[in-house]
């Protein structure tokens, strides 16, 4: 689809057509916002983010960073493709390094996530906490960490999810606080009470 016919077809991004939005469309109506998301046909408009969203983003960031072997590639604010109808954009990503095609890159495919991470903010409680998990498995992604502010520490709680591929729903499999040590999707050890270092 050209822009023209794009642009077209819902006389810009403000008029929602019938069908719903596409991933197309993400890239190529004309003065979206950055950060704008797709989620089931809708465009999501972002919201300004806290100071905790961003210094908890930054600290799991970092974390994964500083732990990452070879192959792998630790994003934040990506696009991720899941289908025709959904784009969303986690708060950071693990994709196998050769998903990262050029600098100039705004999205990767379900089939290169290996994580998605996001951290619970009051406007966008029920996406992360259940829209956005039950796609990313539908997908495939294998890994899921939701992020949550513990509400007497001001620390993150870290939540985290691996896929079961029978059922494509993801499995809890543990919740951590002050010290995130995982197997998967690499072996890490982030201190979850930096956060109060940041």
């Amino acid at each position: 689809m050209t822009e023209s016919e794009s642009t077209s077809r819902c006389s810009g991004w403000h008029m929602q057509p019938d069908e719903g939005f596409t991933v197309d469309d993400l890239f190529t109506l004309p003065d979206l916002p950055p950060h704008i998301q797709l989620i089931d046909g809708v465009l999501v408009l972002p919201s300004p983010q806290s100071s905790y969203h961003s210094v908890a983003v930054d600290l799991l960031v970092s974390g994964l960073r500083a732990d990452r072997p070879a192959g792998y590639k630790v994003s934040r604010q990506m696009t991720v493709i899941l289908d025709e109808h959904n784009g969303p954009e986690p708060d950071a990503v693990v994709t196998w390094a050769d998903a990262l095609k050029g600098r100039d890159q705004v999205s990767y495919q379900a089939t290169d996530v290996l994580l998605a991470v996001e951290v619970v903010s009051p406007d966008s409680e029920s996406r992360d906490r259940t829209t956005k998990p039950q796609k990313y498995a539908a997908a495939g992604i294998p890994n899921f960490w939701r992020v949550e502010e513990n509400g007497t520490s001001g620390q993150p709680i870290v939540h985290v999810y691996e896929l079961d591929p029978l059922t494509r729903l993801y499995v809890h499999t543990g919740m951590h606080r002050n010290r995130l040590s995982v197997e998967k999707p690499y072996e890490l050890d982030i201190d979850l009470t930096a956060i109060d270092r940041l």
